[in-house]
């Protein structure tokens, strides 16, 4: 007798079994094609004791190499929602870096601690000075020789980014030429707040007026923030022409404008700021001497 496709077959009678015993599992009968529906096993009606029969057989493996069948799904089941895929791994290399800020005032270091050391610490520094102070090599040697990371921005290293339409000064101070030192300091300001913000000291060199405090001292503070340390190095003024006369282009500047500035630069005597004449120290020492006056304003800062 054939039976309905996708019905169970029962297993033969054994002795001892009556026509109620449940179904045992038939290893030897094939499972229904993939996909159809076995409905559930039949239930004995209440009251009737199932005899013990041998135990179940447990399924067949699928051969070994063969992918195994999934189970049907229910008739009705609901469907699943397939989880979304977890998000790919950033392999691109990019570091976040934290948001550039202005940098505050040093802390007091201390008490135990009478002086700083100003090389293991992170500092902003302007040094200010006129052509032929020596600032851009005091700088660049006092970053070079530090214990932490420290960069050496300078003015006029930026302000020459400027390849066409540059407006020298040289050529005549006008309102084009104006804007663009405006522009290169508040690039110098950005860039140094940056670097602070992520743990990196720096120190920026520039020609700042005492008699033009807004777009001066002022702007750093502004571009910066309040923990800027200015320093003045101010050589006399034979030693500046001295300097002067050995640089080329238009970084060269007549006597005439040497002496006008020097003249301009007297008046941080009595500011407050601190002042290291190096006219007799070379680069080194000079840089030491910076150190030192560092350690003071971190101890002391000054007001500005």
């Amino acid at each position: 007798m054939q039976h309905a496709v996708g019905s169970p077959l029962p297993p033969p009678h054994r002795p001892g079994q009556g026509p109620h015993a449940g179904w045992a599992p038939a290893a030897h009968h094939p499972g229904p094609p993939p996909g159809a529906s076995q409905g559930p096993a039949p239930v004995p009606p209440p009251g009737f004791p199932v005899p013990p029969g041998p135990p179940p057989q447990a399924p067949q493996q699928p051969p070994t190499g063969s992918a195994p069948v999934p189970p049907a799904p229910p008739r009705h089941a609901p469907p699943q929602p397939v989880p979304a895929p977890p998000p790919a791994p950033d392999t691109t290399g990019h570091v976040p870096l934290p948001p550039g800020g202005p940098v505050g005032v040093p802390s007091a270091p201390p008490a135990m601690v009478t002086v700083p050391d100003p090389t293991a610490t992170t500092l902003a520094v302007l040094l200010i000075g006129p052509a032929g102070a020596g600032k851009t090599s005091v700088a660049k040697y006092w970053a070079d020789h530090r214990r932490v990371p420290t960069a050496h921005i300078s003015l006029d290293d930026v302000r020459e980014w400027v390849r066409s339409g540059f407006a020298d000064p040289q050529s005549g101070w006008n309102d084009n030429s104006e804007a663009q030192y405006r522009l290169a300091r508040r690039t110098c300001g950005f860039a140094a707040r940056n670097f602070l913000a992520n743990g990196i000291s720096c120190i920026l060199d520039d020609a700042v007026f005492p008699d033009r405090p807004v777009v001066g001292l002022g702007g750093w503070k502004r571009h910066v923030g309040p923990g800027l340390l200015p320093v003045v190095l101010l050589p006399g003024l034979d030693i500046v022409l001295e300097r002067n006369a050995e640089r080329s282009g238009n970084r060269r500047l007549t006597d005439e404008e040497v002496a006008r500035i020097h003249g301009r630069m007297a008046g941080w005597y009595g500011s407050g700021l601190p002042i290291i004449d190096n006219s007799q120290l070379d680069v080194p020492a000079t840089a030491r001497v910076l150190d030192e006056v560092l350690a003071r304003a971190i101890a002391s800062p000054p007001s500005w």
